[in-house]
């Protein structure tokens, strides 16, 4: 079979061929239909996510639509596995799929999947989200961020910031249903008291940043904080900027803040599949903007790294 393989953390993946694998113990045969380019992704690609095991070689990818012996369209996650989507064919554990309906849009399917579930399972497991709060989502330019946006708003937030640096993506985030957009870029006394105002009374933040970008805006969050007793959660869920940040005790001290993270391991599989089928229905049923571009899967070395258009996600096509 064909595949994207990644023989050096250093390189991009190259199309080639490889070995089809084989199915055991109840797996399933997949014939790939489309699987998305991801930010996670990118960073297995590089050995770089935590769960990375830094053997090579690497078939990337984390996630997909495709179908199986019985013929049925299934979208499909695969846990911690060097043998991805990537390729034409791919092994999975049928109970980590979900069968989708005929006529399922599998590009779109494939293209907003994971970016939404990390949001989507944020809110919806990882704390106790009510209607009406306020959300910012840290990192909203990005794919992960702009599906936050749209999924803060529709599970009921009251309003909801984006922030982040991307000028063309900032402008396209009232049309996703942000009240509010702020950009990282410029003074960082004018960003810290534009971050003040907008945040003062935030409920909840969506950080798909982390690292010297959190550094900077958990403190200016803190600060202008409309009443130091007020809960404030920052859920922790991607790491884009940083690996770190150091969190003075005062912080904690001083504001009723509870931090979380959202990921792999923090949520059980069992949890993330049974949520499943719903954020698939959300999906297809046109409630977001989703903006697929349909990409051979052969060029994969030219694409990697090049940047999107505001909005659209690469989604390999075998």
């Amino acid at each position: 079979m064909k595949a994207a393989v990644v023989r050096s953390f250093e390189e991009p993946p190259a199309y080639e061929e490889f070995e089809t694998p084989v199915p055991i113990d109840g797996e399933m045969l997949i014939k790939v239909l489309a699987a998305g380019l991801h930010n996670r992704v990118r960073t297995s690609a590089k050995g770089s996510h935590y769960t990375s095991t830094g053997q090579l070689p690497v078939i990337p990818g984390l996630d997909g639509i495709g179908t199986g012996p019985d013929g049925e369209l299934r979208y499909f996650v695969l846990h911690d596995t060097r043998f991805g989507s990537l390729a034409e064919k791919v092994v999975i554990d049928p109970r980590a799929s979900v069968v989708l309906p005929s006529g399922t849009d599998v590009l779109t399917v494939a293209a907003a999947m994971n970016p939404a579930m990390g949001s989507w399972i944020a809110l919806r497991k990882r704390i106790a989200f009510e209607e009406g709060q306020k959300v910012l989502v840290l990192g909203a330019t990005g794919n992960s961020g702009q599906m936050a946006v749209q999924i803060a708003k529709h599970l009921g937030a009251g309003q909801v910031i984006g922030v982040g640096r991307n000028p063309g993506r900032l402008k396209v985030l009232a049309h996703l249903g942000a009240d509010r957009a702020v950009s990282l870029s410029g003074d960082p006394d004018g960003v810290e008291a534009e971050l003040g105002a907008a945040a003062a009374d935030t409920d909840v933040v969506l950080d798909f940043l982390w690292g010297e970008v959190t550094q900077f805006v958990m403190p200016a969050v803190l600060k202008h904080r409309a009443d130091d007793a007020a809960n404030l959660t920052w859920v922790q869920i991607g790491s884009m900027a940083g690996l770190e940040i150091t969190i003075p005790s005062a912080w904690l001290r001083a504001m009723r803040i509870t931090i979380v993270g959202s990921g792999q391991g923090s949520v059980s599989p069992k949890e993330i599949i049974a949520d499943m089928p719903t954020l698939a229905a959300e999906i297809t049923s046109g409630s977001y903007v989703i903006d697929p571009l349909p990409t051979p899967l052969g060029a994969v070395r030219e694409v990697w790294d090049a940047p999107a258009e505001a909005g659209q996600r690469i989604v390999f096509v075998p």
